[in-house]
């Protein structure tokens, strides 16, 4: 098949993921009227339907490209990305599920007015949220782009602009209740555009029977040109059988090898040329070696490697508890019984998906190889089922995947968008339906303005920073609201500004490139690069000695109020919360 060929057959996957959405969404939000079916579905989404859409919205660029290249890249310590993804869950299921449920909040910052009877309290949760939303958003929409500029070579804008304008439709044609249907309809369509072809290039890999643990590099089956975009470190493990065109450690070179195995300077702009069989050179800080790749310890390419994945731990696993977009669709739960019976399918519905990046991560450091040179390992999904299978079918389970990571940005941009909608039309404009609408616009376009911002960070990573703000600043929030008596106003307020403070800076920093994980040492390196392990605590205490200085000030129906949050629904305590514009 010829390029014109493979890119029809992928703009009309892509094109029939688009309007399936659409097409979903108008049928789901065809009842919206009220400003509850907008923010909650009225609260009336079962727990199998709601589990899937949880998983729908949950599985994000991250998830569905950036684990797989992120397991190609650095090997077993990746494998805390999707543990944590999941493991999160457990935390949200025995913790929090049930209990926000109950306390009859419509968001997060509702929650907090009622929890502590605080506006000033409210009006610093909703701009937390804000952010944290639109941090979140970055990666989705930046993922997009690479998706449509890797399969169709359209520019990377086209695909921020595209799948923000869909977004942005669905939510405001029908709220939570259309974006319900059309998240958990797009988990099983991830789900099956990543699984049929993983099966079928699990299948070409036994065949081939290739040796991942050996003490070898990886190697390009083929002759092989990799473009280099922008200024990268490599190390070399070997230096027969590559060549560069273009600028080599600040010196133009034209067809050169390198001079010596080791870490070299490789400017953007520049091109190198692999013989068939030679060693792939990888970024900086990475395995060069199936040997170090299988190997758990070597942390993430940064300094202090154990640190990193410990910090990446509390990240992941407090940081689902800190997720406004998962937060809010608990909310729409009937009860708190079903809540949890939510939270309990979910972690099913996750575990059964990440298996599939978990392998194709596998797959690509034998047959894609050369995206470890550049660092963009997060396109190997993508390019996976043409390199190992090629022809027709290798076309055909291609275009497939491109439809679920269509999916995977659209699911995730929706839910993110409808929290960003609920914050701002509840505690900045009145609370309409009208201003949820004008909220969810205004939201939008502030996500593509920001994500033509985007740095080039592989989007696990990046998802990781939202996690560590999320796990700083809403998890503490959320935990100590719950579950201890003593939190003042101005404890959860000086909380959330120190944890959100920090761990925003820390994240500033690492995107804007201030220290670079391959090339930083010391400890400020590694805190910049993961900051959840210093932020996380600091946040936990700040909440508890400022509200221990300030127990004064602690509400005095704190009693009533965790009545209603711990008491079952049938003993009849729980009083539904009425939204404004209601």
């Amino acid at each position: 098949m010829t390029d014109n060929g493979i890119r029809v057959l992928t703009a009309l996957a892509l094109l029939a993921a688009a309007v399936a959405t659409v097409v979903v969404g108008a049928y789901g939000g065809r009842r919206s009227r009220t400003t509850s079916d907008f923010l909650v579905a009225s609260r009336a989404v079962g727990a199998r339907r709601n589990a899937a859409a949880i998983s729908g919205e949950y599985l994000s660029a991250a998830s569905f490209l950036g684990v797989a290249g992120l397991v190609a890249k650095y090997g077993a310590d990746a494998l805390w990305y999707p543990v944590g993804f999941t493991a999160g869950y457990l935390g949200l299921l025995m913790f929090v599920a049930a209990p926000l449920r109950r306390s009859g909040a419509y968001t997060v910052p509702d929650f907090a007015e009622f929890r502590l009877g605080s506006r000033t309290a409210r009006r610093t949760a909703m701009v937390v949220v804000v952010v944290v939303c639109l941090l979140y958003l970055i990666p989705q929409l930046q993922g997009a782009g690479l998706t449509l500029n890797i399969l169709l070579g359209a520019p990377v804008w086209v695909g921020v602009v595209v799948v923000g304008a869909i977004v942005v439709v669905n939510v405001i044609g029908g709220g939570m209740r259309s974006i319900t249907f059309v998240q958990a309809f797009q988990y099983w369509l991830k789900l099956t555009a990543i699984g049929i072809p993983t099966i079928a290039l699990v299948a070409v890999f036994f065949a081939d029977r290739p040796a991942l643990g050996e003490p070898a590099p990886p190697r390009v089956s083929a002759a092989t040109t990799v473009e280099v975009t922008t200024d990268v470190v490599v190390a070399v493990p070997e230096t027969i059988g590559v060549e560069v065109t273009g600028t080599l450690d600040g010196r133009p070179v034209h067809d050169a090898p390198f001079p010596t195995a080791g870490e070299h300077t490789v400017s953007a702009g520049s091109t190198l040329y692999l013989q068939a069989g030679a060693a792939t050179p990888v970024v900086a800080g990475a395995p060069t070696t199936g040997e170090r790749w299988l190997a758990s310890g070597g942390g993430f390419g940064g300094p202090h490697a154990l640190y990193a994945v410990f910090s990446l731990i509390v990240a992941t696993f407090l940081g689902v508890m800190g997720l406004p977009h998962v937060l809010v669709r608990f909310y729409t739960n009937p009860d708190g019984r079903s809540a949890r019976r939510t939270a309990l399918t979910v972690i099913v519905l996750l575990a059964v998906f990440y298996l599939f990046p978990l392998l194709l991560g596998v797959l690509a450091r034998v047959y894609v190889p050369q995206l470890l040179i550049t660092g963009t390992s997060d396109a190997a999904v993508l390019l996976l089922p043409s390199a190992a299978v090629g022809g027709i079918a290798g076309e055909l389970f291609a275009a497939l995947v491109a439809a679920g990571a269509i999916a995977a940005f659209l699911a995730t941009s929706s839910g993110l968008l409808i929290s960003v909608a609920g914050a701002l039309s509840t505690d900045v404009l009145p609370g309409r339906v009208r201003d949820f609408r004008l909220a969810a616009a205004i939201g939008g376009v502030l996500a593509i303005g920001i994500s033509f911002a985007a740095s080039g960070l592989e989007l696990s990573r990046t998802v990781g920073f939202v996690f560590a703000v999320a796990a700083s600043t809403l998890c503490p929030l959320l935990m100590l609201g719950i579950w201890w008596r003593g939190l003042t106003p101005a404890g959860a307020i000086a909380g959330l500004a120190v944890g959100g403070v920090s761990s925003g800076v820390a994240t500033s920093l690492a995107v804007a490139g201030v220290v670079d994980d391959a090339a930083g040492h010391g400890w400020p390196a590694a805190i910049i690069g993961y900051p959840a392990a210093v932020t996380v605590p600091l946040a936990f205490a700040t909440m508890i000695c400022v509200s221990a200085a300030t127990r004064r000030t602690r509400p005095t129906d704190v009693s009533r109020i965790f009545a209603r949050m711990h008491v079952p629904e049938r003993l009849g305590m729980g009083v539904e919360r009425v939204p404004r514009g209601q």
